[in-house]
């Protein structure tokens, strides 16, 4: 039996996802993704299994710069137990961020907050909150530590950095969100453009040849 090949859009619909996403994946994944003779994507059992692993990180919250981090031994995360993909999430997330030369302010606890140089108003917005979060955390974390009391400390403590991680995670699944919408947009005009261009083509050869204006004077001359 041969090698079964999917089109992008049957392989789209086994993973969940939209074309255009698995474009994008394959792009920010440098996934080898095979191409026909005429160029165009196929798929075969194996990459609907890698990308349906892609997808399952994704929904746990990994970014894709971890995923690419995993790739070479992303059969192995499957056996993992929740709290080892937990912790192997939060690892990865923080070098991917690391990598990809964003901001890492510190908190006086020791908790770390990301920002993008480019974020948009809205992450700016949101920036702000957590800066407002993190000063109020602070005070609280400051006046256990006067009073020293280490239990409550401890507990704040450990409140406000799954509090700033999950935030993290937010903002950074917002910002995988804009990309891929980019990219979907950018991959919607090139498909129409080259629609055009056929459609373009195809009305040149359709169109009729006019016939020349001697022909049609001439038409009743009888010959000599």
């Amino acid at each position: 039996m041969g090698e079964i090949r999917y089109i992008i859009s049957d392989a789209s619909k086994k993973v969940d996802v939209e074309p255009h996403v698995l474009r994008y994946w394959e792009e920010e994944l440098s996934l080898a993704i095979p191409r026909n003779e005429m160029g165009h994507r196929y798929y075969r059992d194996e990459d609907i299994q890698l990308l349906k692993t892609v997808k399952t990180l994704k929904d746990q919250g990994f970014q894709l710069k971890a995923i690419k981090m995993l790739l070479p031994d992303i059969g192995k995360v499957e056996s993992l137990d929740p709290q080892s993909i937990l912790l192997l999430r939060e690892e990865l997330n923080q070098k991917a961020e690391q990598e990809n030369g964003e901001d890492i302010i510190d908190t006086k606890n020791g908790t770390s907050l990301v920002i993008n140089h480019e974020e948009s108003e809205t992450d700016i917005t949101k920036a702000n909150k957590m800066e407002q979060f993190r000063e109020i955390m602070n005070d609280l974390i400051g006046n256990a530590l006067k009073e020293n009391n280490t239990a409550i400390s401890d507990t704040v403590s450990i409140a406000v950095s799954n509090s700033v991680i999950k935030e993290m995670d937010y903002l950074l699944r917002l910002k995988e969100e804009r990309e891929e919408e980019r990219f979907k947009k950018f991959d919607e005009s090139v498909r129409n453009i080259q629609k055009y261009r056929q459609e373009t083509a195809s009305t040149k050869e359709d169109k009729p040849k006019k016939k020349s204006k001697f022909f049609r004077k001439n038409k009743n001359v009888k010959p000599i």
